[in-house]
């Protein structure tokens, strides 16, 4: 039976046929690897994603972590899981064999991953959230903290999480109060309350690595007075070994719609709960610059952002392909036109309007895991091509799609997962099947790692602008190469890619218009909307990319048919949403804007 967590021929199709991940191993950092090496380790992520992670994809959503005043406890499931997690080596699949990584392309790294969210994205936060941490730490923290913390870290001794949040502030980091305090050890004492810590809490492993936003005192005001600090649970000797418990007091547990399985809390540091070296104060060491530590922290933000998108992703997949087996299986009423009542019922996926549902949530979700994999495979480019040139290009490219990649599948295969209940019917919103659930984990994904409209802000804000406009160029000039090719390949394809043509000229049009007088007021009102619409062209050009790689129409199987079908669908009936969308920031509307508090 196919899988209903993902398609591995689909994700066999994105990485092979169309993002040609083999031709990597020609690079020297994958020159050990091979197609082979590629397969075996996705078939490794399907085979323990499906027999460890799945199955308590339920019990954990029904039996939410627990907390008794001193420890949080968890059903036993998630642990086994993790430790199997830990002994297939995925964790590392992309890191530097000097640190015990497998050197796999970012690419393979991220399909494999995606296996694990969709069998329970719960679960898998914990070593999503491991990881960023791990590689913020590597780019950014001393030899001695990767010693400390990456490697035990790495082989699934220790967890990781990243504390940015205070309940007073939420997202606007510029107001944390958090205070680190310097001591003449050189270390720091960290005091101050973090909001929405996801794995704050647990004993699924020996420690926990927390990654703490701070002030230290007498530092310039906002956010670039923030420093970042690496506070663990347990302090950590020079050997290795476990040392006093630090002043980092779990204060309670958040309680969620969705991602039940994953510990949500609010933690206390430096409370005097616990008095390491006799007194109170988190212990904390510096990572990086003094008052740098928002830029840091970003390496994580970033990474956890698309992590985010490529969960959203998941979710949308897994409840696609479980409202599609429903659809082929489930008998229910006969076609349009059909007289004889004795007849025999039909599948629904008989009716056009399950169909219709079907191949919405298809168009999106398989759009957004190709979007998901183009940004990991820019990863490959930004650190391994041999052209420096084409390195920036990457890393300018993976920047502006960063909050595109996050916020539309977090919007859009969350819309998939409300189709799959809606094909389910009256059994859809039951706990009998697992779309309901799905659709509870993934209306978490447009909040976490910075709401849809910061991303929005972050988009049109930042990224189209940055560099005097290079980010939109680029985006721009990109999305017309592949324009270009498919007018060359002729047929339906160039028909296609007049459409895309038309929508990404609109983007610019509109981005110059909107900022037109320079003022981010009336720019931003509407970002939202912006994000959206650009979104849009952006999954648009990802079919486009989908169609030039498939075989000529006529030839190849179902599964390329059907990703023809999803094309044409999105081109005719998504992509056409972006026209008002346009329209309404092309006329600077200020309806928003002029909306007074005291009116609503």
């Amino acid at each position: 039976m196919p899988s209903t967590l993902l398609s591995r021929r689909d994700l066999d199709f994105l990485l092979h046929d169309w993002l040609r991940v083999s031709e990597l191993v020609e690079r020297p950092r994958y020159a050990e690897h091979s197609r082979e090496t590629f397969d075996d380790a996705l078939d490794l992520a399907e085979r323990v994603a499906t027999e460890q992670f799945a199955p308590h994809n339920r019990a954990a959503d029904l039996a939410e972590p627990t907390f008794d005043g001193q420890r949080v406890r968890l059903i036993p499931q998630v642990r086994a899981a993790l430790d199997s997690f830990a002994e297939t080596g995925l964790l590392t699949a992309g890191l530097d064999a000097s640190v015990g990584g497998l050197q796999l392309p970012h690419a393979v790294a991220a399909a494999c991953f995606t296996w694990f969210q969709a069998a329970n994205v719960a679960t898998s936060a914990y070593p999503m959230l491991t990881l960023g941490n791990a590689n913020l730490l590597l780019a950014h923290g001393s030899a001695e903290q990767v010693d400390t913390y990456v490697r035990p870290m790495l082989d699934g001794r220790f967890f990781g999480t990243m504390c940015l949040s205070e309940p007073h502030a939420g997202s606007s980091l510029a107001d944390i109060t958090t205070r680190a305090e310097p001591q003449e050890d050189g270390s720091y004492r960290l005091f101050g309350t973090k909001m929405w810590i996801s794995g704050g809490d647990h004993e699924l492993a020996e420690n926990i690595v927390h990654l703490v936003l701070a002030r230290i005192p007498g530092g310039p005001p906002g956010v670039k007075g923030i420093s970042l600090f690496v506070v663990p649970k347990v302090l950590v000797g020079a050997d290795g070994s476990l040392g006093d418990r630090n002043d980092v007091v779990l204060a309670g547990l958040n309680h969620k719609m969705g991602f039940r399985g994953t510990t949500n809390t609010l933690l206390n540091f430096g409370d005097g709960g616990h008095t390491p070296g006799g007194r109170p104060g988190a212990v904390g060491h510096l990572v990086g610059e003094p008052h740098h530590g928002l830029a840091h922290m970003f390496h994580m933000m970033n990474e956890a952002r698309i992590g985010v998108g490529a969960g959203a992703t998941a979710l949308g997949y897994t409840g696609y392909l479980k409202s599609l087996a429903y659809a082929r299986e489930r008998p229910q009423g006969r076609p349009v036109g059909a007289k004889d009542p004795a007849a025999a019922q039909v599948p629904i996926i008989d009716h056009p309007d399950v169909r219709r549902m079907l191949l919405a949530q298809k168009s999106y979700v398989e759009g957004a895991l190709a979007l998901v994999l183009y940004c990991a495979r820019l990863l490959d480019e930004q650190g391994t091509a041999p052209v420096e040139a084409d390195r920036e290009r990457a890393h300018l490219l993976l920047d502006v799609l960063t909050p595109i990649t996050k916020s539309w599948p977090s919007q859009w295969c969350l819309a998939a997962n409300d189709l799959a209940i809606q094909v389910l019917g009256g059994a859809g919103y039951t706990r009998d099947h697992d779309v309901e659930q799905h659709y509870r984990d993934n209306r978490l994904n447009p909040i976490h790692e910075g709401t849809h409209g910061i991303q929005a802000l972050d988009l049109l804000g930042r990224k189209m602008t940055m560099q005097g406009g290079a980010g939109l160029a680029l985006l721009t000039a990109t999305i017309g190469d592949t324009v270009e090719r498919a007018r060359q390949a002729g047929g339906e394809a160039a028909g296609l890619a007049d459409r895309l043509a038309d929508a990404a000229a609109r983007v610019t049009q509109v981005t110059r218009r909107l900022w037109a007088d320079g003022d981010p007021v009336l720019a931003l009102a509407n970002a939202s909307a912006y994000l959206e619409a650009v979104g849009h062209v952006v999954i648009a050009w990802m079919w486009l990319e989908q169609v030039l790689a498939l075989p000529p129409e006529g030839t190849g199987d179902a599964f390329h048919a059907g990703k023809r079908q999803a094309a044409r669908y999105f081109f005719t009936v998504e992509l056409p949403r972006t026209g008002p969308q346009f329209d309404l920031l092309e006329s600077r509307d200020r309806t928003t804007l002029d909306m007074r508090p005291d009116w609503f």
